[in-house]
């Protein structure tokens, strides 16, 4: 089983390289342009791939880019069997991937909570009110 956890992590790998490299340079639709894959899982028998993408400059077209990389998953497939030269080149299924942008998110709420904290440790004390002399 630990070889064959070691073969599924190499075509995940090749797979990612493959499908990564066939988006940047030779598909060409405009939609597809800021595409990244950052993750791929592949099921025991190889026979699928969800393959994890993220759109640089968020998910604003997230339908759009769905829609593309939906048509064009035909295409990917036969040249990623000519790369992978495997028996059964695995369906193809995309989803994006949220944890960068749940990460940036997070980022963003611990920098103002320490500017928060670090505000109210650098407020000067109030001074007691001066007392007129008689």
């Amino acid at each position: 089983m630990a070889a064959n956890n070691g073969r599924a992590r190499k075509v995940s790998e090749q797979i990612k390289r493959g499908i990564g490299e066939l988006i940047q340079r030779e598909l060409r639709d405009p939609r597809l342009q800021w595409v990244t894959v950052t993750a791929v899982e592949v099921t025991p028998d190889f026979s699928h791939a969800t393959l994890y993408f993220t759109v640089l400059g968020g998910v604003k077209d997230l339908d759009q880019t769905m829609h593309a990389l939906g048509r064009s998953e035909g295409y990917m497939r036969t040249k990623l069997g000519k790369l992978l030269k495997m028996r059964i080149v695995p369906q193809l299924h995309f989803k994006y991937d949220e944890s960068v942008e749940r990460g940036s998110y997070m980022e963003t709420l611990i920098e103002d909570l320490v500017a928060e904290d670090e505000s109210k440790h650098t407020e000067p004390e109030a001074s007691p009110p001066l007392q007129e002399e008689e």
